[in-house]
């Protein structure tokens, strides 16, 4: 009951797919309570819900990543979103993601693909014409650390980041931006050393003096303030957005590197002078 173009036969490569349900409110009677079926197999895109009734399971069975319990997902709803209730559902039990209407600008929700798959269930409404559901995702890779097993967890984890991030710098924070109602931080980052980005997310500094700066995002929460010293930030980009994943103080990381290099686990060789 869904439409869109073939899925990427290449591994890695990524693809927009936009679902549009061919299913419609206006033509169910408004007794039945129907649930749809929808299967997404590409690594990131969009979908529209028109006239919202009843409810939808989403299935993410991506063509191009293996195995699934390495995967995140992370969706973000239309500022327009209405008509609908997204919940993460495992097995008959629902966790509220988005509520109907919440489309805050810049609302992102992210979970594991183990945890379980999305249930969008419309709500009551007087006039279903006026409404449509809608909301991006992207289904991001998880570092495996089967290789780095005789490292501990967070050194595996910081290890694997500097190879497999979106973006990885060395740096320090110069200043950051809360923005409450995103529920999100922006900091400000002088890099002087830039390992790899995807996106042009760091850029020269005007002077010229070989430094680079961008601006990198995390969760309010996450309680970051500006202060002294060198880190290494890694993270991924999230709807065309530089998250931050890992951020350990640079000399932490250099120990790390070294103590993997003398057994030689390291998953891959980066500059740490």
């Amino acid at each position: 009951r869904a439409w869109g173009p073939a899925p990427p036969a290449l591994p890695g490569l990524r693809a927009w797919l936009t679902v549009s349900l061919l299913c419609s409110g206006l033509t169910h009677e408004a007794h039945r309570k129907e649930v749809e079926q929808v299967y997404l197999r590409c690594a990131a895109g969009a979908v529209e819900w028109m006239y919202p009734t009843g409810a939808l399971i989403v299935n993410l069975r991506p063509n191009t990543f293996s195995p699934a319990r390495h995967l995140t997902v992370c969706i973000r709803p239309f500022t327009d979103s209405s008509g609908a209730n997204i919940y993460l559902e495992k097995t008959g039990e629902l966790r509220l993601l988005v509520p109907d209407g919440d489309g805050r600008p810049g609302r992102v929700q992210c979970f594991g693909l183990e945890q379980g798959g999305l249930f969008v269930e419309a709500t009551p409404q007087q006039d279903i014409s006026r409404r449509t559901t809608g909301f991006q995702y992207e289904l991001i890779r998880r570092p495996r650390a089967s290789d780095l097993h005789e490292l501990s967890g967070d050194d595996t984890e910081v290890l694997l980041a500097v190879c497999t991030s979106d973006f990885a710098v060395r740096g320090s924070i110069q200043q950051v931006t809360h923005e409450p109602e995103r529920q999100d931080s922006a900091i400000h980052l002088r890099v002087s050393r830039l390992y790899r980005q995807k996106s042009r997310v760091f850029e020269p500094v005007p002077e010229g003096d070989g430094h680079w700066q961008g601006r990198v995002r995390t969760l309010l929460e996450c309680g970051v303030r500006p202060g002294h010293g060198d880190f290494l930030f890694t993270g991924h980009m999230h709807f065309g957005e530089a998250r931050l994943g890992c951020a350990p103080r640079f000399k932490d990381f250099q120990r790390m590197y070294r103590d993997a290099q003398e057994r030689g686990l390291n998953p891959c060789e980066v500059g740490t002078d």
